[in-house]
C-alpha cells in the first residue's frame, strides 16, 4: 500500500498516459524485492479490524505524501510557464497537460517536458523509490505515520510553488514588461502607429529568444527546487 500510493501521486507515473496496470505491476514487483529486506514485522493483525484499517491508512498517507511533494515542484514549473505565456501573448494558445489532464498554455507544457526529462536524467524516480524503501526501517509498518507537525511543514513548503514559479519566470516576465512599457510610450508619442500589429510579433520573438537564453538557468533552479523537495521528503520519512 505504501509503494502503490507513491506511484499514484509521483510525477511521471501518475499521468493518465500510464495505465493503472503498469503502476500495479511496478508496485507488486518492488514489493516482492523489498519484502526480504524488511525489518522484523509486527505481529499479525486482522486486516478488517480497526487496527488493520489504521495501519492501511498510515501506509497510504506515507506514500501519497512522498509523491505529492514532488508534484508541488512540478506545479511551480507549470506556474512559471503560465506567467511566461501570458507575458509573451500566448495565453490563448493552450494544450492538454498529460500530467493533470487540464488545459495549460503551450509554454507551460514546454517547461513541463523539459523538467520531466531533467527529472528522469537525474534518476529522480529511482531516488524516490530508494527513499521509500529505506523508510521501512525508519517508519516501520504499523500505526505510526507522518505527524501533524510534518503536515504543517508540507503546507508551509507549498508556498514554494508560487515563490519558485515566480523565480523561474521573473527574468522573462521583467524583460517583456520593459518591452511593453516601451511600446506604450511609443504609442503615446505616435498614435498613428499600429501598436498591436507591430508589438505582438516583436514580443513573441523576443520571448522565444529569452526562453532559449534562460533555459540553462531555469534547469539549474529546477534542480535546486528538486533537491529541496527531496530534503523535505527525507525529513518526513526520518531518513
Amino acid at each position: 500500500m505504501r509503494i502503490s500510493a507513491m506511484f499514484v501521486s509521483v510525477p511521471l507515473f501518475s499521468i493518465r498516459a500510464v495505465p493503472a496496470r503498469v503502476r500495479l505491476v511496478l508496485s507488486v514487483a518492488i514489493t516482492l524485492v523489498v519484502m526480504p529486506l524488511l525489518p522484523p514485522l509486527p505481529p499479525a493483525v486482522e486486516m478488517f479490524s480497526y487496527t488493520g484499517f489504521m495501519m492501511a491508512i498510515a501506509q497510504v498517507l506515507i506514500g501519497l505524501t512522498s509523491g505529492f511533494i514532488l508534484q508541488l515542484v512540478f506545479s511551480a514549473v507549470v506556474f512559471a510557464g503560465q506567467s511566461v505565456a501570458l507575458s509573451m501573448g500566448l495565453g490563448f494558445s493552450t494544450m492538454v497537460d498529460p500530467q493533470s489532464g487540464q488545459q495549460v498554455p503551450v509554454m507551460a507544457q514546454f517547461y513541463t517536458v523539459i523538467t520531466t526529462l531533467i527529472f528522469v536524467s537525474l534518476d529522480g524516480h529511482l531516488l524516490l523509490i530508494q527513499m521509500l524503501v529505506d523508510s521501512f526501517k525508519t517508519l516501520p509498518i504499523g500505526v505510526d505515520t507522518i505527524g501533524s507537525n510534518a503536515i504543517w511543514s508540507i503546507l508551509i513548503w507549498s508556498s514554494r510553488t508560487f515563490a519558485g514559479g515566480l523565480l523561474l519566470s521573473m527574468p522573462i516576465v521583467a524583460s517583456l514588461l520593459l518591452v511593453n512599457i516601451i511600446f506604450g510610450v511609443a504609442a503615446r508619442a505616435a498614435p498613428q502607429l499600429q501598436i498591436f500589429s507591430v508589438g505582438f510579433p516583436i514580443t513573441l520573438m523576443l520571448g522565444i529568444l529569452l526562453v532559449w537564453k534562460t533555459l540553462p538557468d531555469m534547469s539549474d533552479q529546477f534542480s535546486g527546487m528538486l533537491t529541496d523537495g527531496y530534503d523535505l521528503i527525507g525529513q518526513l520519512l526520518r531518513l
